[in-house]
């Protein structure tokens, strides 16, 4: 995603904003603004490429840091938003399968996600994509006045962060003795 990019996502993303069920934010922020909030790397875009394709932005998936502490430089949150004429296309989850591999590539050990409950669809791609529900954080913030709950969903990396096998010794002798029953007679 380049900020050439930004119009079409913008436009998706106040799609998300006016459903009421994807984000606390009530309006888009600016390209500044949105490019700051998200890492420079596992930005992407799905655009109509197939045989007559438009060229249009379908959805857009980024992410953001949780954390400025570097413990955390290898955890963050994602965001999904697929174009409502593009969804049940399987777009999501394309989207989110891309950002898994590419944001593995860039170091990134777990990924988590903040759902409203009534969004059904997005919880089930995610967990689709191997996230599991953590746990439900419930009044953890207000959408027009209206104290709303989220789920917590996350996605730990069996590639990155990984610790290496234990390596166990044993001698050769070890090893043939197990391996040859002993019988008292």
């Amino acid at each position: 995603m380049t900020a050439a990019h930004w119009p079409a996502v913008r436009s998706i993303y106040e799609q998300g904003v006016a459903g009421g069920h994807a984000t606390f934010q009530t309006e888009a922020p600016t390209w500044a603004e949105w490019d700051y909030g998200h890492l420079p790397h596992s930005r992407l875009v799905a655009v109509d490429a197939g045989y007559g394709g438009s060229g249009r932005v379908l959805g857009w998936t980024a992410l953001s840091p949780v954390s400025s502490r570097g413990v955390y430089g290898g955890v963050a949150e994602v965001s999904v938003y697929v174009a409502a004429e593009a969804r049940g296309r399987g777009v999501g989850r394309e989207l989110l399968a891309a950002l898994v591999t590419e944001s593995e590539a860039n170091g990134i050990w777990t990924l988590q996600a903040g759902i409203f409950p009534e969004n059904t669809t997005s919880i089930s791609i995610h967990l689709g994509a191997g996230f599991r529900e953590v746990g439900r954080r419930e009044r953890i913030g207000q959408l027009h006045g209206l104290w709303r709950d989220t789920l917590l969903l996350e996605r730990r990396s069996a590639v990155v962060g990984v610790p290496p096998a234990p390596v166990t010794a044993f001698s050769p002798s070890e090893s043939s003795e197990s391996a040859t029953p002993h019988v008292n007679a």
